[in-house]
């Protein structure tokens, strides 16, 4: 006899309020289909994998037994939410993830209700959980701050900075440490789960809150001496002295993976009047999917794949990614020049310090999610004497702009800046683009900025910076593969603050900077083939400026147009600033900026971003075309 296929329950569960509804004992089945589902949806679209479903049973746990969104679940970072989208009434779009107009890989205030804090960069949901809790506190409304936060997360300061100013939230709020990587304790088993149940009890909770009360009328002596055996005994047991000392009543460690345990737990944590409470759970990533858990990366960020399989339908061939040509260009350059090292803040293979790494493993730095550290570190090492390159993604760049300013422009220390994902990139959206490097970079005294046009420009630019020793020197290029030229064997040191005539004209000038060069390109046939004689000029330099040659273009031609994939204040802006300083606009001359629209863009294909933004050939042709009309319209009107 055949039995019957069990129903599928995560078709009964459109919202958290319908999970609630379910036995626990059905848990287990439905985190099974909530697994299925994502790996399905994320081999239709491409994502990040390996992190969700390492927390498929703790997303299914934490909304099963507290009352979202009333509390609010913050995620850290988002990478681990699409299990939390299926569960929160997006099912029906998951396999819109990242696409043009579909669903956000990461959480979204504007998304739903039960994402209550956008976030996809690290280390920020510890200080967000705790404003809601104490908002809610302060008006006497009910809502928990729940903050689930992964060990490499922990490695930010600002984790433990927002934890040191905790206490006063009480019960109000949570925080789960997810530990996916066994990086602060060894595998879980019975012992240590039926220790989290027994610490978490409202038993042990009312007994420790009722003794402490007789021990602190006993004397101040008497109640630190039991104080300290207490910690000690349960910070051998279970490991959470640290936390302890940072406020927090610690549960744990539990395996993640088991609902008989997290659940029980959870609860306790639920209804205890102690905290705040941190519960350390330890997760596998990638779990419950064989491709993944076999996975160096455990299937970080995958493309689309083929689920029976795992494998990634990722294009082959082509010209080399940026960031390789960085890291292997770095790695050639620090074979003749032991100075020089490579700092990545938890990002090795994304900037390309893992070519480096491989060559040179003792030069290469890995701090963890810790850019202002980074940044930091590397102001030392140049200090005394090194050639250190701070390899970060522009916007992370961003969380160490004080250090930027402080601990490396204002000493003028040597201090190289590889900033990659520079301009918009694609699915990862608006949190990840790198629009604000140029202006936040440029308008500081003794900093330099390049922007590459193609590989073999960054391939340059990494030598002259390597070479550079006058004080900070930055470096920005795409995400992505380079356009196919070639990179010559012998590298040429760049003269500073010189660009390059890529064609010679006469009416038009087109100053470019970085990779939208190649639409500036296309752009300037297009205004050949309309009879527009027209300049290109790749700038190179945001700072500083190749004043003589914009000072010789803009005498010469009659429309000067500036391109770049950054925001207002870049390129543009120092243009303009030089060309008013100098008078150079006073005889009739049209100046127009082109650069990224005044707003954050939704995720889409890049070359949508751009069409968007109006950064395209089509849009420099019409912005040409548009500045000519009205320097037409100025003559006559000057003339009747």
């Amino acid at each position: 006899m055949t039995s019957r296929p069990k129903t599928p329950l995560l078709d009964t569960v459109k919202i958290p309020d319908g999970l609630r509804k379910l036995k626990q004992s059905q848990l287990r089945q439905l985190s099974d289909e909530l697994r299925a589902e994502m790996i399905d949806a994320v081999g239709t679209t491409g994502g990040h994998l390996g992190s969700g479903l390492g927390v498929v049973e703790l997303t299914t746990a934490i909304h099963y037994v507290f009352d979202t969104p009333t509390d609010k679940l913050v995620w850290d970072v988002g990478h681990q939410c699409y299990p939390h989208k299926i569960l929160t009434g997006r099912r029906d779009r998951i396999r819109t993830l990242r696409q043009g107009g579909g669903l956000s890989g990461f959480t979204k205030r504007s998304e739903s209700e039960y994402d209550p804090f956008g976030a996809a960069h690290s280390s920020t949901s510890i200080s967000a959980a705790l404003g809601f809790a104490m908002a809610n506190k302060m008006q006497n409304r009910p809502g928990r701050g729940i903050a689930v936060i992964g060990d490499g997360a922990m490695s930010a300061g600002m984790a433990y900075e927002a934890m040191n100013n905790a206490e006063q939230a009480g019960n109000r709020l949570v925080v789960i440490l997810n530990d996916n990587d066994m990086s602060i304790a060894p595998p879980v088993g019975g012992l240590s789960a039926y220790l989290a149940r027994m610490v978490s009890s409202s038993e042990y909770l009312g007994l420790r809150s009722m003794a402490s009360k007789i021990a602190k009328k006993l004397g101040r002596r008497v109640w630190g001496g039991l104080e300290k055996a207490e910690e000690y005994a349960r910070g051998m047991a279970t490991g959470g002295t640290l936390f302890e000392e940072l406020g927090f009543y610690y549960v744990g460690p539990i395996d993640g993976h088991n609902l008989d345990h997290l659940v029980p737990v959870l609860e306790n944590v639920r209804d205890s009047e102690q905290g705040p409470v941190l519960i350390h759970v330890v997760t596998q990533k990638g779990k419950g999917y064989a491709p993944a858990e076999n996975s160096a990366d455990k299937y970080h960020g995958v493309a689309k794949f083929d689920v029976v399989t795992g494998e990634q339908k990722k294009s082959s061939g082509g010209p080399p990614a940026y960031q390789n040509v960085f890291g292997e260009t770095l790695a050639k350059l620090a074979n003749d020049d032991p100075r020089i090292c490579a700092i990545t803040a938890a990002m090795p293979s994304g900037t390309g310090v893992d070519k480096f790494a491989k060559a040179h493993p003792d030069k290469a730095f890995d701090v963890g999610i810790a850019e202002q550290h980074g940044v930091t570190f590397a102001a030392g090492l140049a200090a005394e004497g090194m050639r250190p390159f701070a390899a970060i993604y522009s916007t992370f760049l961003q969380r160490a702009y004080d250090q930027v300013v402080h601990d490396v422009a204002i000493q003028n220390l040597p201090v190289r800046f590889a900033i990659d994902r520079a301009g918009l990139v694609g699915a990862d959206g608006c949190t990840h683009a790198g629009s604000f490097d140029i202006t936040y970079l440029a308008t500081l005294p003794n900093m330099v900025v390049m922007a590459a046009a193609d590989e073999a420009e960054l391939a340059h630019m990494t030598y002259t910076a390597a070479e550079y020793d006058d004080g900070p020197i930055a470096f920005r290029y795409p995400r992505g593969a380079g356009t196919g030229v070639e990179i010559p064997e012998t590298l040429e040191k760049l003269a500073i603050g010189k660009g390059r005539v890529v064609r010679e004209g006469t009416k038009v000038a087109i100053l470019s900077l970085g990779a939208r060069l190649e639409e500036a390109k296309k752009a300037a046939d297009q205004l050949e083939a309309k009879g527009l004689s027209t300049t290109l000029a790749d700038m190179r330099f945001a700072k500083p400026l190749d004043t003589a040659l914009i000072e010789k273009l803009m005498r010469s031609h009659e429309v000067v147009v500036t391109v770049e994939e950054g925001a207002v204040g870049g390129l543009g802006a120092h243009v303009l600033t030089f060309a008013s300083d100098s008078g150079l606009t006073d005889g009739g001359l049209k100046v127009r900026t082109m650069r990224l629209p005044d707003l954050f863009q939704d995720h889409d294909d890049p070359a949508k971003q751009y069409d968007e933004a109006g950064l395209n050939a089509p849009h420099i042709v019409d912005t040409v075309l548009d500045a000519l009309r009205h320097n037409s319209a100025g003559v006559e009107e000057a003339r009747a």
